[in-house]
């Protein structure tokens, strides 16, 4: 059972700015948060932040801070009506990184309040944020009584963990030493504590999973309804004949090819469609995704998904255009990386709300859909696409060593400038691009 808070990136430095001021005495905000809640533990998602004004505290000095509690009333009173949690934060600003007893007794005082509104006693939140940023928090329950924050991540241009609880153990013997030499046992630790979802373990999710396992992500949980089939032997690694033979579960044989590896990564397979409630719920466990699907509807539900429950996304894509003829006209590959109030894949072009009805009905109601295809409506789904290996190798490499680059941050410029990179061999050529305009269509459902 692990207790969590996620916030992004946008909401971590707002924090910053308000609860670190130049004057060097504490500040206050208050956040509604929405709740994931499943078998592995509660976690709290930064959904709406008010700022206590100066101003409006009493006292304010570097060890002590004083503000009524009336001024967040209509907050808590939402709060009651959804049953959004109730998340205070503070600032240590000279360092302390526990909390203090006049902590202990502020909290007790403020969460018997917020209890008193509530029909519910599902726990709500304190955090302290230090002077380097980094926060540190527990739950407060009903009775008064404190539950460590196991974990605090942030999902903003770089990924933030700061865990608090007893780390997975390594795999025995020095199967990672390698790999401490470069990233170190602060990054390799982080990599060992995180559950990674990967949707579509096909062409480059097959190539994704075998890295990340051998990097030693400590547990995944992997998604992809459909069997391997003779087609997909070029392409999906550690598929066999036998396997195409038997009718074996994509999903199936890369939990297989994992566990022969023996470095403790443990793996959960859901072979169903990302579009049902069991798949929603545990990709919404997880830290954070990585989507390698080829179709419009299943990324965009990943990225809707992605924004309520505030996990870093990325997406990976492969164009292969052939003109019929043995002649090539496009071989590029793309790898997003989506914050959950930044920009979404509909922002960037990557597909059409057309597609996502199409895919939709091709799936749902495959008459209709014909109908509507020969009728002229909609734009036929296209089912099969050329594959090949190497440049599956090659998008898959790039978003693996994108998520290091954002877990270890040694890339020399700012991550931010990365949101977008797109690989062109037919072109000779590669683009990067920064985030760009908030999504509109997500933006009320971060957190929530």
């Amino acid at each position: 059972m692990m207790n969590k808070l996620r916030l992004t990136g946008k909401q971590h430095a707002a924090l910053a700015r308000h609860l670190l001021p130049e004057d060097g005495c504490e500040a206050a905000a208050v956040a509604l948060c929405g709740r994931q809640t499943g078998a592995g533990g509660e976690t709290l998602l930064v959904h709406n932040l008010v700022m206590i004004p100066y101003e409006r505290c009493s006292v304010r000095s570097p060890d002590s801070l004083v503000w009524p509690v009336e001024d967040i009333l209509p907050l808590v009173e939402k709060a009651a009506k959804k049953d959004l949690a109730v998340v205070k934060f503070h600032s240590h600003p000279g360092g302390y990184p526990e909390f203090s007893s006049q902590d202990d007794r502020s909290d007790r005082e403020f969460f018997s309040s917020v209890y008193g509104w509530m029909d519910s006693d599902n726990p709500h939140g304190s955090a302290v944020m230090l002077p380097d940023g980094r926060l540190f928090g527990r739950f407060v329950l009903p009775c008064g009584t404190f539950a460590p924050m196991d974990r605090i991540a942030v999902a903003g241009d770089d990924m933030l963990f700061w865990d608090y609880g007893q780390p997975m153990p390594f795999a025995q013997g020095k199967e990672l030493l390698r790999q401490i030499q470069l990233f170190g046992e602060g990054t390799v630790h982080r990599l060992r504590r995180l559950c990674v979802a990967v949707i579509g373990c096909s062409g480059t999710g097959s190539i994704v999973i075998e890295q990340l396992a051998r990097l030693g992500v400590g547990k995944m949980v992997l998604i992809d309804h459909d069997i391997v089939e003779a087609k997909n032997l070029n392409r999906i690694l550690n598929a066999t004949a036998d396997d195409v033979a038997h009718g074996r579960k994509k999903v199936e044989i890369a939990k297989r090819a994992i566990e022969s590896f023996g470095l403790g990564t443990q793996v959960v397979t859901i072979a169903e469609n990302l579009i049902t409630p069991a798949t929603v719920r545990a990709v919404a466990a997880c830290d954070l995704a990585f989507g390698c699907m080829d179709g419009a509807e299943g990324r965009h539900v990943l990225n809707r998904l992605a924004a309520f429950y505030l996990l870093p996304y990325f997406d990976l894509g492969v164009r292969l255009d052939a003109d019929g003829l043995g002649g090539i006209d496009q071989v590029c590959g793309s790898v997003h990386y989506l914050q959950p109030d930044g920009s979404g894949l509909l922002e960037r072009n990557v597909y059409t709300m057309e597609d996502v009805r199409a895919e939709g009905m091709f799936r749902t109601a495959p008459e209709m859909y014909q109908r509507q295809v020969k009728e002229g409506y909609i734009k036929g789904v296209v089912v099969d696409r050329p594959a090949v290996i190497s440049v599956n190798m090659l998008i898959a490499s790039h978003a693996v060593n994108e998520f290091l680059a954002r877990l270890h941050r040694y890339r020399l410029d700012s991550s931010g400038d990365f949101a977008a990179q797109t690989v062109s061999l037919s072109q000779g050529e590669y683009y990067k691009d920064g985030d760009g305009v908030p999504s509109q269509m997500f933006a009320r459902h971060v957190g929530r």
